[in-house]
């Protein structure tokens, strides 16, 4: 089915459309669903596989394949951004109210926002021109099963936030980026505005041999800590505060754009205009 993009019906039922970067079958996907589901029809278009830190990819150069996973569900082999490039494109019968991406095993917060497909996902919604969230849970004990995270406290505050933007919208060009500690509803001190922060990782590369001798290489480290700016989104959380963060798509540093016309590269001609045709 080729969707034709026809404008949200508003009617008594709204549509939203859901994705993640954790894959069809994650839990926190599922909680999503429960939540909205009381105030929307929900429509999940994920990635077949996970997909985390995958960032803003979509796959230009190979086929994908989707497969129907449910009613008014469908695995997709591609990115969290194919996902909803494929729902709005071809999987909804019209234009959804909203998108909502996640919920995140593990917490988009600070510049990681850059390397997430949760995110990234959400970004794609703004680009089509809707109203989108994000939303992750920041776990703090990774051997606990997935299964067993506090998905009911991320459930309420995504349905919290879901409700005020279905009411409210967002300006054009903007997205919410919400991040829930993985504890119970009760010790979560509440939902803040907060910027993005700062985060420090450990830079490592680390080079290992397979069975054959040959070279192989792991990227990545742990987490070292967040900067301690006011009412930022890594410290707020870290003292059990739930977090939303508006996002823009426009990176453009305005401070530096006037100042880069006194640059000597801006004030050369052209390669194809001599200096006499000034």
């Amino acid at each position: 089915m080729e969707a034709g993009f026809e404008k949200p019906h508003h009617g008594a039922t709204m549509d939203v459309l859901l994705s993640n970067d954790d894959g069809i079958r994650a839990p926190g996907l599922r909680a999503l669903e429960r939540a909205l589901a009381q105030v929307a029809d929900c429509w999940v278009v994920a990635p077949e596989r996970e997909q985390s830190a995958g960032s803003h990819a979509l796959s230009l150069h190979r086929p994908l394949r989707a497969r129907r996973a449910g009613e008014r569900r469908w695995s997709v082999s591609g990115s969290p951004a194919d996902c909803i490039y494929m729902g709005l494109r071809h999987f909804l019968p019209r234009t959804p109210d909203l998108v909502v991406c996640g919920v995140n095993r593990g917490a988009n917060l600070s510049l990681d926002v850059y390397y997430s497909g949760t995110v990234a996902a959400a970004r794609e919604a703004a680009m089509w021109g809707l109203p989108a969230l994000s939303v992750s849970l920041h776990v703090r004990d990774w051997t606990t099963p997935a299964q067993d995270h506090h998905w009911a406290t991320a459930e309420h505050y995504a349905l919290r936030v879901v409700r005020d933007l279905l009411e409210r919208g967002l300006p054009p060009e903007l997205l919410l980026n919400l991040n829930v500690p993985d504890l119970p509803l009760p010790r979560v001190r509440g939902l803040r505005a907060a910027r993005l922060g700062r985060r420090h990782w450990e830079r490592r590369c680390e080079a290992r041999r397979d069975i054959k001798g040959r070279p192989y290489y792991w990227i990545g480290g742990n987490h070292m800590g967040f900067d301690p700016i006011e009412r930022s989104d890594g410290p707020s959380v870290e003292r059990d505060f739930a977090t939303l963060t508006p996002l823009q798509l426009d990176h453009t540093a305005e401070g530096l754009l006037e100042e880069l016309g006194s640059w000597p590269c801006l004030a050369e001609p052209g390669a194809g205009h001599s200096l006499e045709n000034q």
